[in-house]
């Protein structure tokens, strides 16, 4: 019976051992696990990893050609969509084109060399931004104006300026020398001259009574 139980006691040692070691690799290989875990966090990373994504670089040529795709107006945009002969031939439906032309060469004649914003013009003659910019474009082909190209308030716009104005007759309509009775007689030293007629004095007077032309 002694031996038995004696039995029964170091069989009992003997699982308590092993568990003991069990206990041990157990927790050896969670402290192993950790210890691995943790090296691969510091681990330093690799030159691929270290490189940064490669950004190309543009040249001289491609960053000036963004700029000017970035600085384009609508004018521009327009003038490499239309040809030559769609702008020179521009027209506007049912517009007195001949009236409008002298009306906008009137305004800007008033400016002068300090010119004036296309878009304030448009917005005085009550043309659209496109019809506004097709005629400018016109204009500026048959050399009566120039378009001076500003940033204004962050966008990019044209400041249009009178470089000819067109000779008008209108002044000289009504003078009676064209249809003087007495002209072949008149002379600067003779009886009849420009400097007594009473024909020039009656005509000068009645223009200046005339009410000045709206704008």
């Amino acid at each position: 019976m002694a031996k038995k139980k004696d039995s029964l006691i170091e069989e009992a040692e003997k699982i308590t051992d092993e568990i003991d070691q069990l206990k041990k690799k157990t927790e050896k290989s969670k402290t192993s696990k950790t210890s691995t875990a943790t090296k691969a966090e510091k681990k330093p990373a690799t030159k691929a990893e270290k490189k940064p994504a490669k950004v190309k670089k543009l040249t001289k040529k491609e960053l000036e050609e963004a700029k000017k795709e970035a600085e384009k107006t609508l004018e521009e945009e327009l003038e490499e969509q239309l040809s030559d002969e769609e702008i020179e031939n521009f027209q506007i439906e049912k517009v007195d084109m001949e009236r409008l032309t002298n009306r906008v060469y009137d305004i800007l004649a008033e400016r002068e060399s300090e010119g004036m914003f296309q878009s304030e013009l448009w917005k005085k003659l009550k043309l659209s931004s496109r019809d506004g910019s097709r005629l400018s474009l016109k204009l500026e082909r048959m050399g009566t104006i120039t378009r001076e190209k500003i940033l204004e308030k962050g966008r990019w716009t044209y400041k249009l300026i009178i470089k000819k104005t067109p000779i008008s007759t209108q002044s000289i309509e009504n003078a009676p020398c064209l249809v003087c009775p007495v002209e072949q007689k008149c002379s600067l030293d003779g009886e009849i001259s420009p400097r007594n007629c009473q024909f020039i004095e009656d005509w000068v007077i009645a223009e200046m009574k005339k009410p000045a032309k709206s704008k």
